[in-house]
């Protein structure tokens, strides 16, 4: 990726709000930054681009918040950008990736960055923007490598292992060792933790004539300390569940599949109604507001107009919908 650098406007976001990361198309450097106020109900789009004078990249895959520095993590630039969260401006980058996707703190000296095509789960220095280790996965190589969204619980941090893998892992922050792993489904596509404690994942199956196999998809609920599957929640063959999110505390789980269901964590069955049927497009984002439950959607509508996000209230009322990127595919709360 080459940043060619151009004018730049000066932003002061407010204290709240709400970041929408937007893909843009594989190959065309057209990743995009969105930012809405929930409050006034404004929408400020290429807030990168106008902020720091040069493009995000090509894939800008998700973004996580740390103190008053947020970092994006810009899958096929191969880059993790550092911006302040009041005003956009570049505060440092991270480079030499393979193909980043997710970034979780240990430290304010310490992150994991997972990696798509490759093995291994780099180990960054945040200080200093430096890659400083890595951890090699097993039965991985190269070419089938994949990990993706991480969450923590105490010492340890949980991996989902997706493109090609079934498997979740199981990280000691202390020695950056992976201590145990869970065979589970084909793809688990994301990752959260309930207030119980408890892992969620869903499997997406894989797809018709994958060399590693197709079966029906799944929801599953797993006891970390164990790494044990608690319960299994079966999809239909031609389902395509993904997005799984979590509100506030920890209570409710949302997930898309074709359109936007919910349940409580401690449900024994899928629920049979959607929570928001689907408008017959794509949906291909989703987030649950931390602070007061409201339901963002995002619509990547064709995958080459500029995508759409829907906001409803925590019981399905709609509130208000906005513009955002091409692909809006993430968000981060600010």
């Amino acid at each position: 990726m080459k940043w060619e650098y151009a004018l730049q406007e000066d932003f002061s976001l407010p204290a709240e709000g709400l970041f929408v990361i937007n893909e843009g198309n594989f190959q065309y450097g057209n990743a995009s930054l969105s930012f809405y106020d929930p409050l006034l109900k404004t929408t400020e789009n290429e807030v990168f681009l106008r902020s720091n004078g040069m493009k995000l990249g090509d894939v800008a895959q998700s973004m996580t918040m740390r103190g008053d520095v947020a970092w994006i993590v810009v899958n096929n630039s191969h880059v993790v950008f550092a911006i302040n969260t009041k005003t956009l401006k570049e505060v440092g980058r991270i480079v030499n990736f393979t193909s980043p996707r997710y970034i979780h703190f240990i430290s304010d000296e310490k992150a994991y960055v997972t990696q798509l095509w490759d093995n291994r789960i780099f180990i960054v220095n945040p200080k200093t923007y430096k890659i400083i280790g890595h951890i090699t996965c097993p039965n991985m190589t190269m070419e089938n490598g994949s990990t993706e969204q991480m969450v923590q619980k105490g010492k340890y941090v949980y991996v989902n292992c997706w493109s090609y893998q079934n498997r979740i892992l199981k990280i000691d922050t202390e020695t950056d060792q992976i201590v145990d792993e869970l065979t589970i489904g084909i793809q688990p596509t994301s990752l959260a933790l309930d207030a119980n404690g408890k892992l969620w994942t869903v499997t997406d199956g894989g797809y018709e004539e994958s060399p590693y196999g197709y079966e029906a998809p799944a929801l599953y609920r797993i006891n970390p300390e164990k790494m044990q599957v608690e319960q299994r929640y079966d999809f239909a063959f031609g389902d395509s569940p993904s997005e799984i999110q979590i509100n506030g505390d920890g209570t409710e789980i949302y997930w898309i599949n074709e359109d936007i269901w919910r349940m409580n964590v401690n449900d024994e069955s899928l629920p049979v109604t959607p929570f928001l049927p689907t408008k017959g497009t794509i949906y291909y984002g989703l987030t649950v507001s931390p602070y007061n439950g409201d339901v963002y959607v995002a619509d990547a509508i064709d995958y080459v107009q500029m995508g759409k996000i829907y906001r409803y209230s925590a019981v399905g009322d709609s509130i208000d919908e906005f513009y955002a990127g091409i692909i809006p595919g993430a968000f981060a709360w600010k």
